[in-house]
């Protein structure tokens, strides 16, 4: 009965060596690369790794290579389905184009939130909780 009971610890990541993962780390970049090996403290080797950006519908990947990740900035790992990647709709873009978009969308993001925080506290709003330690 014991061997139904499924990991919680690093040992559930053997099932992901040698496969294809996407892994989010705590400052919200985005990796992907081949999951080569694991420690005891969920620290892991990726091979052939990149690191992709996101804009709408297009993306643009860097090249890393080998890449050693420290387990405790880990938010989400997961496998790819390699069959259901090819169908994503993206289109890739170079990554100056891409990052530039996102910093366009994000600074249009802070001047709404700025028109937004002044009217709300014209009307007797605080604008708290935009603070903190958000991944």
């Amino acid at each position: 009965m014991d061997a139904l009971i499924p990991f919680t610890t690093s040992g559930s990541l053997v099932d992901l060596v040698d496969k294809k993962v996407l892994v989010v780390l705590r400052d919200g970049r985005k990796l992907i690369g081949v999951f080569r090996s694991y420690d005891q403290f969920a620290n892991f080797l990726l091979e052939s790794c990149i690191e992709r950006i996101h804009f709408k519908f297009e993306y643009a990947d860097k090249d890393i290579g080998v890449l050693l990740v420290r387990g405790e900035n880990v938010v989400a790992l997961g496998e790819i389905d390699l069959i259901a990647e090819d169908m994503v709709p993206l289109q890739e873009r170079s990554w100056n184009e891409v990052e530039e978009k996102i910093n366009d969308d994000n600074k249009r993001r802070e001047r709404d939130h700025a028109i937004k925080d002044k009217v709300l506290g014209s009307i007797g709003f605080v604008n708290e909780g935009r603070e903190g330690d958000a991944y």
